[in-house]
């Protein structure tokens, strides 16, 4: 190679590390600009903060250890492949080169010293918490992997390339720019109704809040009680609905029951006024008279999740205040109505940060969407954020088609009256779990009066809504079925029953801790929609002709489903 050409590769270079660093300023700029000043926060209080010598002596002994260990072994020849299993480094290039070897085994020590560092430090628990976040987010971001110069695959590839993956990964990060954010998957792969949120139904009633769902029976008789499902507002209800070998909608479907979805719409800053009031009246209450007036039922059977069983909570303790029993059971998937201990999200929940938040989602109307999912993504940032840096980017490649990840870039705005209410009266003052802590619909309200059948999942990797705080919902709903799924938020709860996969626990002894539960449970294989959907049938009545038509007389069908509210996007 001549001079000429090393000075382009160079230049190359230096022009790809510069965009990927103005990634890194886009995404903290995504979130408000708090992921610089969090950081910057919490080393702040680390360093005005008397420390324990004995824990930096003890840092720095590991940290002389671990290099003294790392350069006999370079210069033994040893086997070091025993780093290999994180997966950022797991390619044979960062073993075998001694130069990249090196680069990637002095990155894991000197993360290792900064963890150790900030450990057990004279700090507050959240304000612990949120240094060791910051501190772990400060080193994921530094990865060697995560830029052109230091990441030996990017060399091979740029090489057998002769450097097109270089010009393609450059062409996708300055279209995400544009975009303001990173694309996860091949977003031209899917389109609603096609081959995403395709079970086959009717939108039967619309307001200003929410469109109702009701889709096309494919059994002869259904369950004589309807079932409605409350998905999230934070996201879009076809999560729930992907394809049909992992739709919760055409599982139920398939099982017999005459099923309805709730369709939140995507708040505009007109839409600013809603509030959590509107979302329970003019929603979860307003779609249970539609489904009974369609059906005939004088008894409706619910599912929520996540904030969408926060809200089925509210809503039935407004019912219970009322003497209303119309919801036969209800079923809450990874869904927290105690939240003392809100887990990793916890590091956002500041004053500081909760109050420029608050003023700035007031002055748009509207808390936008894809800042929450930002948010989402910074709390598994190698997975959901540095790998696709190192993929898009860096080998230029184009991510894969992926229902999940299409959904997951498919955010929704939330209405700023609602959004300030949840913020403030669950994760900041943790108001629903006292006994007329929350006003709701002029009422006071108290889970614990609620004695409507309830069926819990919660997942024991959940890092959205922790296993051991939904746990909580238990010891105020007392009429309950507690089951444990394994994964995570969404992984946990889209487990199809035809698949088989996984594992979940059942009948641990209630009244104790969540440990004690857990201890005291039964391990079954397989998913948990299978047990749950026994559960169901037991309160469901007896079996009726299926419908011939959709809706009623009073509530014809308006489109087809999914429906207008779910397509329209944020971008």
């Amino acid at each position: 190679m001549d001079r000429s050409s090393n000075t382009d590769a160079t230049n190359f270079f230096t022009a790809m590390n510069a965009e990927t660093h103005k990634l890194v300023e886009m995404f903290g700029g995504q979130v408000g600009e708090q992921y610089l000043d969090n950081l910057n926060s919490a080393w702040s209080q680390l360093l005005s903060r008397p420390t324990d010598p004995q824990g930096w002596v003890e840092a720095i002994n590991e940290y002389q250890r671990s290099s003294l260990q790392f350069w006999s072994t370079l210069l033994t020849g040893s086997d070091a492949a025993a780093t290999n299993r994180d997966s950022r480094f797991k390619a044979d290039e960062w073993s075998e080169n001694p130069v990249f070897n090196y680069i990637k085994e002095s990155y894991l020590i000197a993360s290792k010293l900064l963890n150790k560092a900030v450990e057990n430090v004279n700090l507050d628990d959240k304000s612990q918490k949120k240094l060791e976040f910051f501190t772990q987010q400060y080193i994921d971001a530094m990865s060697p992997s995560n830029f052109a110069a230091t990441n030996p695959e990017v060399l091979q590839q740029a090489v057998e390339t002769k450097g097109q993956s270089l010009i393609s990964g450059l062409q996708n990060l300055l279209g995400d720019l544009d975009k303001g954010r990173i694309t996860m998957t091949d977003e031209e792969a899917f389109v609603l109704g096609e081959n995403v949120a395709t079970t086959e139904g009717q939108v039967v009633y619309e307001n200003e809040l929410f469109q109702l769902i009701q889709y096309t029976p494919t059994q002869e008789k259904v369950a004589e009680r309807p079932l409605l499902i409350v998905p999230p507002c934070i996201n879009k209800f076809y999560i729930m609905d992907l394809q049909p070998g992992n739709s919760f909608a055409k599982y139920n479907v398939d099982q017999g029951n005459n099923t309805f979805m709730v369709s939140w719409v995507n708040a505009t800053p007109e839409q600013s006024h809603l509030n959590w009031d509107d979302y329970i009246e003019s929603g979860v209450l307003e779609a249970l008279e539609v489904v009974k007036k369609i059906t005939g039922s004088k008894k409706v059977n619910t599912a929520g999740w996540c904030i969408g069983g926060t809200i089925l909570s509210t809503a039935l303790a407004v019912l219970t205040e009322r003497k209303d029993n119309t919801v036969s059971s209800a079923t809450f998937l990874t869904t927290m109505t105690d939240f003392e201990e809100p887990g990793d999200i916890g590091v956002f929940l500041g004053d500081d940060e909760v109050g420029s938040l608050l003023q700035k989602v007031e002055q748009e109307g509207v808390l936008n969407g894809k800042n929450l999912a930002t948010a989402f993504n910074m709390l598994r940032s190698n997975d959901l954020i540095w790998s696709y840096v190192v993929n898009n980017y860096l080998k230029g490649q184009n991510p894969v088609p992926f229902d999940l990840l299409y959904w997951n870039s498919d955010p929704t705005n939330l209405p700023a009256d609602f959004y300030s209410f949840y913020i403030r009266n669950m994760y900041l003052e943790n108001n629903l779990s006292k006994p007329g802590g929350v006003t709701i619909c002029n009422t006071p309200i108290d889970l614990a009066k609620i004695k409507t059948p309830s069926y819990f999942l919660s997942c024991i990797e959940d890092h959205i809504a922790p296993w051991k705080s939904t746990y909580k919902g238990t010891e105020m709903l007392k009429n309950c079925e507690f089951v444990l799924g394994a994964s995570g938020h969404i992984a946990g709860v889209i487990n199809p029953a035809s698949r088989n996969r996984r594992h979940f626990w059942i009948n641990g002894e209630l009244g104790g801790t969540p440990d004690q539960w857990l201890d005291s449970a039964e391990k079954q294989e397989g998913s948990w929609w299978s047990h749950w959907s026994a559960w169901l049938k037991k309160r469901a009545g007896k079996q009726i002709e299926a419908p011939k038509e959709l809706g009623s007389k009073d509530h014809a069908p308006i489109e087809p489903a999914p429906g207008r509210y779910v397509a329209v996007r944020i971008d």
